[in-house]
């Protein structure tokens, strides 16, 4: 790893041409960048973004110490928050594919924070995205920049001719036949959004995996961001993700995974695709019982009880509410990390790589993939998706963990309930924070108002690189369950925002003094 000294020559040599351009000769020597080509005398093949290509390469280049500076910047010339989010997307994507622990996490938390900035008043509303973007240009910086980019262009020229199948990338994925998946990419190159999407899914499907799933469904999220005519660039992540995973398991001589065969297996045995997709609504009761049996089930079973109730006639969205609130069970009853951890996570913390956070932010991501794609992949993520949820109940205990409600059942007061779920979090007081939002639901407070109690940590703090796209998974499944099961999410949220208090997001204050606001 390059060391700040080492990284700032570096990137004194590297895109300086690019950035020349971008932000004048004036602040450019102010920075440092003199003007040079990155790629002199090689690298035709390096993956470029036509107009986004500046900004893109300022995402990699600018000096950390600078770059909120010159995002401001740009801010303040005119670029909106989506162009910059699309640009550090771009950058995520080229420099590293899919392959990066933090740089895969950086990603999945790029479309959040823009979807975190729409909900803060106006002088508030760049911190989640300058957090990110600094957090991503960190990572890429560290990672070797421009000279260490995973995703080269594709010379779509030597694939034309037949569209490969869904069935055939999978193929390629499984073998861990890099150079044959990316030619298949290439070939689809031409192809719209949706089709390289649903094709990609199967391969998506092959393993029970969070990252797996959730860089899927943030790719197809960023597609709006970014325009679909960089779709394939990021929808090339999962599937360079997918081939280093099948390297892996080869490499450690590891079985196929049992999705291989029970996904076709259940798809044949309940003639799933064979029948029209259902619209029968469950009621909360079936909801919950759903529930349960997802959460309390071995994997398998989950799978299949999911299967039954599709054959059924019931509606895809409701086999996915119940299985994000079989997530969520996870979650609330998670009594907390053993011992402690690397960094902030201590005994009893519940945030970061938790299972409950973790299991969450998977329904999420797959219920997503249902709305979003195919019939056959609508059924297909539904049941690897209960699969997914299942079977981890053994981490947690039988019964939810407890909550302070005798410290708030005399409380009808919603502004000191508010006051308290904050204080709570400051103090890290997870039973406490969990207790005052359950009894803000219960005297019927407002979900936007204690929104905005919870956006404010998931905005300053650090999270273990999950605080972001945990708040957009609880929010959402709060929005998308109904009124008698839904205020558990919001409930989870302060348990994981008080868990990960105490640890400040790199950049975050920085961005507060630039911006002018408290921090």
């Amino acid at each position: 790893m390059m060391n700040r000294n080492g990284r700032r020559q570096f990137l004194a040599n590297v895109g300086s041409g690019m950035l020349v351009g971008t932000l004048g000769t004036g602040l450019a020597g102010d920075l440092g960048i003199r003007s040079a080509c990155a790629y002199d005398g090689a690298a035709d093949d390096r993956l470029t973004f036509g107009e986004l290509e500046p900004l893109v390469s300022l995402m990699q280049e600018t000096p950390l110490d600078k770059l909120q500076q010159v995002l401001l910047g740009k801010i303040d010339s005119g670029t909106d928050l989506s162009t910059l989010i699309a640009a550090g997307s771009l950058a995520n994507a080229r420099t590293f594919g899919g392959h990066d622990y933090v740089g895969f996490h950086t990603f999945m938390a790029l479309t959040p924070a823009l979807e975190m900035a729409a909900e803060l008043p106006e002088p508030r509303r760049a911190l989640p995205v300058l957090k990110v973007l600094y957090r991503n240009t960190d990572r890429i910086q560290q990672f070797g920049g421009s000279n260490s980019e995973v995703l080269r262009r594709l010379d779509t020229r030597k694939h034309q001719g037949q569209r490969p199948s869904a069935e055939e990338l999978q193929a390629m994925t499984r073998q861990a036949d890099v150079a044959g998946a990316e030619q298949m990419m290439a070939a689809l190159s031409e192809e719209s959004a949706a089709s390289v999407f649903n094709r990609v899914q199967h391969s998506v499907q092959d393993e029970a995996d969070v990252h797996r799933v959730v860089l899927a469904w943030r790719a197809w999220a960023c597609i709006g961001v970014v325009g679909e005519s960089h779709a394939n660039t990021l929808l090339r992540q999962s599937v360079r993700y997918c081939l280093q995973d099948s390297q892996r398991r080869i490499r450690d001589g590891k079985p196929d995974p049992q999705l291989w065969t029970l996904l076709p297996r259940l798809l044949d045995q309940y003639k799933l695709l064979s029948q029209p997709v259902g619209d029968r609504r469950g009621d909360d009761q079936w909801i919950d019982e759903l529930a349960w049996t997802i959460f309390q089930s071995n994997r398998v079973q989950a799978a299949d009880a999911a299967a039954q109730a599709l054959v059924a006639g019931y509606a895809p969205d409701q086999v996915g509410e119940a299985m994000s609130v079989a997530a969520n069970l996870l979650l609330l009853h998670d009594p907390g990390r053993e011992k402690d951890g690397d960094g902030d996570k201590v005994k009893g913390s519940v945030h970061g790589a938790s299972v409950g956070v973790h299991a969450s932010d998977s329904a999420n991501a797959w219920r997503n993939i249902a709305r979003v794609s195919n019939p056959r992949n609508t059924i297909a993520s539904l049941l690897v998706g209960a699969y997914h949820t299942a079977g981890q109940s053994p981490r947690v205990q039988r019964e939810p963990w407890p909550l302070k409600m005798d410290a708030v059942d005399a409380v009808d007061d919603k502004q000191q309930l508010l006051q308290q779920a904050e204080q709570a979090v400051r103090n890290r007081d997870q039973a406490l924070a969990g207790a005052a939002v359950q009894r803000f639901a219960d005297v019927g407070g407002s979900p936007r108002a204690i929104s905005d109690v919870l956006i404010k940590f998931a905005t300053s703090e650090d999270g273990a690189l999950h605080a972001e796209k945990y708040y957009r998974t609880a929010t959402e499944e709060f929005a998308n369950t109904r009124p008698s099961l839904r205020w558990r999410h919001l409930v989870g949220l302060a348990r994981v925002s008080a868990s990960e208090y105490g640890t400040a997001a790199p950049g975050y204050r920085e961005a507060c003094e630039l911006l002018n606001v408290q921090a």
